[in-house]
């Protein structure tokens, strides 16, 4: 069997594992073709196990989508060369939105993840659900019309917040530094005034998702962990962001240090790791030393500009969130730890801290294949996952299906 031919078993198996109201539609063929190798329709026939007359009148209908498109003709065997049909990820827009305790990011890409136009705004989270989403709303259509697309084309809409999100609401729950987001129906408002799906997800989990689909694609078992006004994890375990049973998997950021002592937490409780590692807490304890400092952009330049404190408080917060990865390296066994975040900018001194306590303490079997390096999809890393959760669910077999025939 070929390459090629292992490719698509592999793919039509995990179709057929997958939940879907549809028995290989059109969806289907469309997510064989998204892995950009053109195929014809005898090629198609050949990897579904479909009749030829079934694949010409899914592939038609893909074409009158605009989903797909000719991609030239294939070698020929004998009488006229077959037209090859490819992807095309133009086709359709998405609007990515990543939202932080004090900062907006909002990015318009194609159906790759690839961003076409984005725009960056200082915008508190504690102004409410309304102003900040309405902020998303406006500049979305503004960077829609930028781009010279039609609101029409608009695939949909995915959203990152700052707090724990149950994900099949898309309703935060109890986020701490959040007033008045909690329980409100961010799909619900944002989808009757773009009338395209919605998405929401904790920040965290997009930022996994943006590293996995940027930078490490074939890993099964990957952390991603942001440290910046807080500490949080995202966690993606088969190819998947692994949520728990409420959606607050990867909370790592109260989880109790020895260094913490009783330094009080957001949370309510004392010592936890956000109270002496993140952003806020090294900027509060530079700040007491006599080194001014208001959050974590500030420590990042003072590193930069070779500030002493603010070198050695990042190597100890390095060491703090080692210390709880170190656990999570004997429990989860990843193959690749991610480290991100604003804090995360200010070069190797974090991550020399937490390499330092991980390979000190975990078993030396989870660690014999670990990579623990720095985000290369940078703060971009948000906006890229929050789209790439929209693609997956809108062109998922079934969904992509209703796409296709125009009930979607």
């Amino acid at each position: 069997m070929t390459e090629d031919a292992l490719t698509d078993a592999a793919a039509l198996t995990r179709l057929r594992a997958a939940p879907s109201t549809t028995a290989l539609g059109a969806g289907t063929l469309l997510r064989l073709l998204r892995d950009g190798r053109p195929r014809t329709r005898s090629e198609l026939a050949g990897a579904t196990g479909l009749a030829r007359s079934t694949v010409t009148q899914r592939v038609d209908a893909l074409l009158a989508s605009g989903l797909i498109g000719p991609a030239g003709e294939a070698v020929s065997t004998g009488g006229r060369p077959p037209t090859t049909f490819s992807f095309r990820p133009r086709a359709r827009v998405v609007l990515a939105a990543d939202l932080g305790a004090t900062h907006a990011r909002l990015a318009l890409t194609d159906m790759a993840a690839d961003v076409v136009a984005e725009t960056r705004a200082d915008l508190d989270i504690s102004l409410g659900p309304e102003p900040v989403l309405d902020w998303v709303i406006e500049r979305g259509r503004a960077l829609i019309a930028e781009a010279d697309r039609d609101v029409s084309e608009l695939l949909g809409l995915g959203i990152g917040l700052p707090g724990p999100v149950q994900h099949s609401t898309g309703r935060a729950v109890n986020p701490p530094i959040m007033p008045g987001w909690d329980g409100f129906d961010v799909p619900g408002y944002v989808g009757e005034r773009l009338a395209v799906p919605v998405l929401v997800d904790n920040d965290v989990n997009i930022m996994a998702i943006g590293e996995h689909h940027t930078a490490w694609p074939t890993a099964s078992h990957l952390m991603f962990v942001k440290v910046a006004t807080g500490i949080g994890c995202g966690i993606v375990s088969e190819g998947r962001v692994y949520r728990g049973a409420q959606g607050a998997a990867g909370d790592m950021g109260h989880i109790h240090v020895a260094t913490g002592a009783d330094k009080p937490c957001r949370c309510g409780n004392t010592g936890c790791l956000e109270a002496v590692a993140s952003g806020a807490a090294l900027a509060a304890a530079l700040t007491e030393e006599g080194v001014p400092a208001a959050g974590a952009r500030d420590v990042v330049e003072l590193a930069r500009n070779g500030s002493v404190p603010a070198l050695r408080a990042l190597r100890q917060a390095g060491r703090d969130i080692g210390e709880v990865l170190a656990a999570s390296v004997n429990m989860f066994n990843p193959s690749v730890i991610v480290i991100g975040g604003a804090l995360a900018l200010a070069g190797d001194h974090l991550l020399a801290g937490v390499r330092e306590v991980i390979y000190q303490r975990s078993l030396p079997l989870a660690t014999e294949h670990l990579n623990i390096v720095s985000s290369e999809a940078g703060e971009g890393a948000g906006v890229i996952g929050a789209a790439v959760l929209v693609i997956e669910h809108c062109l998922s077999p079934e969904h992509a299906d209703r796409l296709i025939s125009g009930t979607a």
